[in-house]
């Protein structure tokens, strides 16, 4: 057997010794990518903070959703915007909507007569903001969006806001032209089709993913057997108990239900955050006065600043990583998802969230999933909806248990101890004069930092047509909106 020359085995050697490192640094490379988190979030639509079995519903049947939070954490005080469009601009950017001025859905209805005009809402989320997804892509992660958008279309889809993977719909069933099949499909059951089969295809790499389902705004439906379901069931005495939201609400349900499935199929639960949100408050009643949910004890609906149009439920889930049945009582809120998904995928090589976190109005809550009584650095939480809804323009500012809400019309102002009124049923602002005048100053300063636009006096101002709905005369936007 001949001996190599010694220097072709040390060219061997040294060869050898660099496709090691290569091998060495690629494979840690993959290891720190395999080791980042997964991001689900499954966003409702006008589904209120009583609609739920784990917050104490009775009559719509929940088991997925009440599973969901029985293996893991469910929020009491977590909160949206008032209305859709709103939140969707926060939870995508992490900024507040009134940056954007999207402060009603988009794009909005007008009061022509009503003593105030709001401001006109813009029809899109700025390209220039850089939401969470785009951040994470940068990170290596591949991101799918499936369901409602509600932030603008033609040239600002999810698609140009760095989405990879995108199917936008809109409505309870979608028809044959929208799916390519050759039958009418119910959206939840679609949107949680592409959603599993995202998972499926990304499970060795990581990934996030948004369901944003229609369900259960309205106009109500539900399949034939759900509906049938439902109507056979005795009505909640205390719960409006509608057959077509149950129906809708259970639809919602099994979809959650499916995706948690598919995460554990992929064998990816210890590293796959879930979180459930509504976007908004539950909507109590249509414009035509017909009853839809209640979301009680809490006051107010979709489209109004007390309890019940933005305090919404969410749960979040992470295997090993969450405890299980657990619960968390500090305030957060949509705009806080942005941060806090930076937070937990952003590689140790770059900086930390801390160096970016000025930018961002929202905050990291990754500390609640370890302890869920710590605190975060947070002072204040704020609303803007300076247009008529279910309630007239106002503004409103959380700090502790306190919050005040400023409406516009006349001026007045209403302060609440959500700790021992959580109904806002006894308004404080004559007892706690200076209380009141701390926190509107507060509010005040707020929205001049945010740039908040805010209704002016309206010249075709009829009290005896105030409530009627219509386009009224067209006007432009001020430079101020």
């Amino acid at each position: 057997m001949k001996t190599l020359p010694l220097a072709l085995v040390q060219r061997f050697a040294f060869v050898s010794s660099q496709l090691l490192a290569i091998v060495v640094c690629v494979c840690f490379a993959n290891a720190a990518i395999a080791s980042r988190p997964n991001f689900i979030v499954i966003l409702a639509d006008d589904l209120g903070w009583a609609d739920l079995g784990c917050y104490g519903n009775s009559f719509n049947e929940t088991p997925s959703i009440d599973k969901l939070a029985k293996h893991g954490m469910r929020f009491t005080q977590f909160y949206a915007g008032p209305v859709c469009s709103p939140t969707r601009a926060n939870l995508q950017s992490g900024l507040d909507q009134a940056r954007f001025g999207i402060t009603q859905h988009i794009p909005g209805h007008r009061r022509p007569f009503a003593k105030l005009a709001d401001p006109v809402v813009p029809l899109q989320l700025p390209l220039e903001v850089e939401t969470y997804a785009e951040r994470l892509s940068a990170f290596g992660y591949q991101t799918g969006y499936f369901g409602k958008w509600h932030l603008g279309d033609k040239g600002y889809s999810p698609a140009q806001q760095g989405w990879q993977t995108v199917f936008e719909c809109h409505g309870n069933a979608l028809p044959p032209k929208d799916t390519g099949e050759s039958e009418s499909r119910r959206t939840a059951e679609y949107l949680t089709d592409k959603a599993v089969a995202f998972i499926e295809s990304n499970r060795e790499r990581p990934f996030v993913v948004q369901v944003s389902h229609q369900a259960v705004h309205i106009p109500l439906s539900t399949t034939p057997e759900l509906l049938t379901k439902y109507q056979a069931k005795k009505p909640d005495t205390d719960y409006p108990s509608n057959p077509s939201y149950a129906g809708l609400t259970e639809e919602l349900d099994r979809s959650v239900g499916r995706i948690m499935d598919a995460v554990d199929r992929a064998g990816i639960a210890e590293n796959t955050l879930i979180l459930f949100l509504s976007d908004n408050g539950g909507l109590e009643h249509e414009q035509s006065g017909r009853i839809v949910t209640s979301n009680n004890p809490l006051r107010g609906e979709k489209g109004t600043l007390y309890e019940g149009g933005i305090r919404i439920p969410a749960i979040a889930s992470w295997k090993g990583r969450i405890a299980e049945d657990s619960l968390c009582e500090i305030t957060a809120m949509t705009i806080d998802v942005h941060p806090t998904f930076v937070d937990l995928a952003q590689p140790e090589s770059t900086a930390k969230p801390e160096s970016t976190a000025k930018l961002l109005d929202g905050v990291s809550i990754a500390s609640l999933f370890r302890d869920p009584k710590s605190s975060l650095r947070r002072h204040s939480l704020y609303w803007h909806l300076p247009h008529y809804h279910h309630s007239t323009p106002a503004s409103a500012v959380r700090q502790g248990d306190w919050k005040l809400i400023e409406f516009f019309e006349d001026n007045s102002l209403e302060l609440y101890n959500l700790a021992i009124d959580v109904a806002e049923q006894n308004n404080l602002a004559s007892v706690e004069p200076t209380r009141a005048k701390e926190l509107h100053a507060a509010l005040q300063a707020w929205r001049k930092n945010v740039n908040a636009r805010l209704p002016t006096t309206n010249p075709d101002y009829n009290p005896a047509r105030a409530d009627q709905l219509g386009k009224g005369k067209e006007r432009k936007a001020s430079p101020k909106e």
